[in-house]
């Protein structure tokens, strides 16, 4: 779908001294004399962040200097320049990303699922390793897909090894392989081709053969200080060597070894890795022949706990936008309340539930002035709902936001090439 025309042109807005584009007002006026003395004529632009269903409006100021028509960028990048000069940062904006009032364009795909015709499943996949990213395209060959796009946000904040860890719930084909933020949404697959939105936690706990009991912290992920993290065969990296314990278990809960931190994961296996008090517990209470993980993903909605079959699958998303049939954004919940996820325009990706079940897929391209502005949050949601999703999530959106058919992107991924991500949404034969 296209809608729109682009009207709009370029601005320079000043940033604050943390480097964010707004501040409060005595903030954004102390920046705008130093613009002001530097030989520059600034205004000070009020923003709101809009009210979500979990937050409240949030007033916020913007130092902009100058106006130019579409075809002028030069002239704006000119004054960047100037007042970087004299010390000021600043920036090129393109107004259509304002998140105000706009003329689009916008380029969108949506691909929907009726499911009194369609007789495939959907599944959600990491690739070849969880540790790892790759790109939609290539997890869509691996899978045998029709369509997908991409997932939930991942883990940019660890090494770059493990950064294609999901930030959220992940369970691919029943086995959970990340664990829960709790209370954030996610979507659930149910025999295969199920869909619903809610909001989940995980819960798993180690039992020793003596009885004793200690709470997992983390799946397949880097472990801080005193946690208990579970690697499964799919973490596809070696753990980290940070002078904790490790206890190798087979599928069948045999110990197979106690081991300093730092190997290898084997199919078959799965790996407990205790730092500080953790690996503690680990030493003193695998003296027995076994060990059992209590795993349970609980829908908070219903308070109950989702049967982890091989039919099962779940994502964790960024956002919630639609909840039985209106616009109900959890952008607080979920770890988005700012002026730049929620009132931004940015490439996006969102999934639906319409009223008889069936699954709706949809991306917006964006950063790409002239062709597409991309959404706010807001507009996503609204979207959603034109769509008929009775329920919709947020998943994430930038340079990742992709929807691939046939194995490859059919729309245009604002990095210029498809991005590697954590893990991706798909509908099979």
């Amino acid at each position: 779908m296209k809608h729109g025309k682009s009207t709009q042109g370029w601005t320079v807005s000043a940033l604050m001294p943390n480097g964010h584009d707004d501040g409060r007002l005595d903030t954004a006026q102390t920046v705008a004399e130093a613009v002001e003395a530097a030989g520059f004529t600034p205004s000070i632009l009020r923003i709101v962040q809009p009210a979500a269903a979990d937050a409240p409006a949030v007033e916020r100021y913007m130092v902009r200097i100058g106006l130019w028509s579409f075809g002028k960028r030069a002239e704006a990048d000119k004054v960047v320049k100037e007042l970087k000069k004299q010390g000021i940062r600043a920036k090129t904006d393109y107004l259509g990303d304002d998140g105000t009032e706009t003329t689009g364009p916008w380029n969108m795909r949506v691909l929907m699922v009726d499911p009194k015709v369609f007789k495939g499943s959907f599944k959600t996949s990491v690739g070849k390793s969880v540790a790892k990213r790759e790109t939609t395209s290539s997890m869509s060959k691996l899978t045998g897909a029709i369509a997908g796009v991409n997932g939930g946000f991942f883990n940019i904040h660890t090494a770059k090894a493990l950064q294609g860890d999901p930030v959220g719930v992940s369970v691919v084909g029943g086995r959970l392989l990340s664990e829960a933020v709790p209370g954030r949404s996610g979507l659930v697959i149910t025999q295969g081709r199920k869909a619903r939105i809610t909001e989940l936690r995980t819960q798993v706990t180690a039992i020793s053969s003596d009885g004793t009991k200690a709470e997992v912290n983390g799946i397949n992920r880097a472990a801080g200080s005193d946690e208990l993290v579970l690697y499964t065969e799919e973490f596809g990296s070696r753990t980290a060597t940070d002078g904790g314990i490790e206890v190798v278990v087979d599928t069948q809960g045999q110990v197979v070894k106690v081991r300093q931190a730092g190997g290898i994961v084997s199919r078959g296996t799965y790996v407990l890795h205790g730092t500080g008090l953790a690996a503690v517990w680990l030493q003193e209470h695998t003296q027995g022949t076994w060990m059992k993980l209590d795993t349970k993903v609980i829908d908070l909605r219903t308070q109950r706990a989702i049967p982890l079959t091989p039919d099962t699958y779940i994502m964790g998303g960024g956002v919630g936008l639609v909840r039985n049939g209106r616009v109900r954004i959890t952008a607080a919940a979920d770890g988005h309340a700012s002026i730049n996820m929620m009132l931004r325009r940015h490439p996006r990706t969102m999934v639906g539930v319409n009223k008889s079940g069936g699954l709706i897929l949809a991306t917006v391209d964006g950063r790409n002035p002239g062709v597409s502005v991309g959404a706010s949050m807001v507009e996503a949601a609204q979207l959603m709902r034109w769509l008929g999703a009775k329920q919709a999530i947020n998943f994430d959106g930038g340079g990742s936001s992709v929807m691939v058919v046939g194995h490859k992107p059919v729309n245009r991924p604002s990095d210029g090439a498809e991005r590697t991500v954590g893990d991706a949404l798909f509908i099979t034969p």
